[in-house]
């Protein structure tokens, strides 16, 4: 039985892309992938790294910001996505949502749905995906899992009905392989985000790419119940306590690390500043070029 939304079992290669845009929280900005140089790299930059090595080149933005939930998302970005003209984008928003006391599934569902309507709407090839069963991830996956399943359910919807290509790592059960995720549970770590960018690049059919990032890492998480039990406590001390009471003053600081279409050429390996201190005062990444008009030349 086909599911709503999802991939096709064998997905064919769009024609070039010039401009990638992604916009959503965290998980698009790429956090718990370093990328080296003080910021994050993220399976949007290494996505952006692939389409370039497969075309010769690459106009990509990314406008996600950590701690933005989809109302955000969409009220922030979508605006400043739609502007640029983008033949392909990436829409990753409620995980920050589930986490609300007052979390309504149909809110999420209409907010996602704005989204992928309005890039597929202007000609935008638009990617998604769900989040894996959480509960062997972090200590509250069980208590949570409602919700994500009320995410991962608002997300086939939108995507269905948008006509948004859909990755359904929720059906993969190697995404709820803790060591996959970071040491806060929240977000994956660098090969997590690795295999986010497989998912996606296989979605687009970009040459090259198959099924292993499906396939379950190799051994076993061999930690000792105690071992288990006393990076629960420290996790429940140091990541959720920190989720639950936030606060809201420091958000300001947290700017797109790639605000604008910049280009990527093979081999470039991406880099991404997410604070204040590392951008230019106009917000532009510190260390690459901008070039809003430029076309990449990719090869064909």
């Amino acid at each position: 039985m086909d599911v709503p939304g999802a991939l096709p079992q064998n997905p064919v290669m769009t024609p070039r892309f010039k401009r990638y845009v992604a916009i959503g929280d965290s998980s698009t900005e790429g956090l718990q992938d370093p990328d080296g140089a003080g910021g994050y790299r993220g399976w949007a930059n290494r996505l952006a790294e692939r389409l370039a090595e497969a075309q010769g080149g690459l106009l990509y933005a990314n406008l996600g910001v950590r701690g933005k939930r989809a109302p955000e998302i969409r009220a922030e970005q979508l605006g400043l996505a739609l502007a640029m003209n983008p033949d392909l984008a990436t829409i990753f928003a409620g995980s920050n949502d589930i986490l609300e006391r007052g979390f309504e599934a149909g809110s999420l569902r209409a907010e996602l749905g704005c989204m992928m309507e309005a890039l597929v709407a202007a000609d935008a090839v638009v990617l998604t995906f769900t989040l894996p069963n959480l509960t062997g991830v972090m200590p509250i996956g069980r208590l949570l899992a409602p919700r994500v399943r009320a995410m991962n359910n608002a997300i086939r919807e939108a995507a269905a009905s948008a006509g948004a290509r859909l990755v359904d790592f929720a059906a993969h059960p190697v995404g709820s392989d803790p060591r996959l995720w970071s040491e806060d549970r929240f977000h994956v770590n660098a090969e997590g985000h690795a295999r986010i960018a497989a998912a996606l690049a296989q979605a687009l059919g970009l040459p090259g790419t198959d099924d292993a990032w499906q396939r379950p890492l190799p051994g076993t998480d061999e930690r000792s119940r105690w071992t288990r039990l006393t990076e629960s406590w420290s996790w429940y001390r140091h990541h959720l306590r920190g989720r639950l009471w936030p606060g809201r003053s420091g958000e300001e600081q947290f700017r797109a690390k790639r605000p604008r279409l910049e280009a990527v050429h093979p081999p470039d390996r991406l880099e991404g500043f997410a604070t204040k201190s590392s951008q230019n005062p106009d917000g532009q990444h510190a260390r690459a070029a901008t070039v809003p008009h430029a076309d990449p030349t990719p090869t064909s």
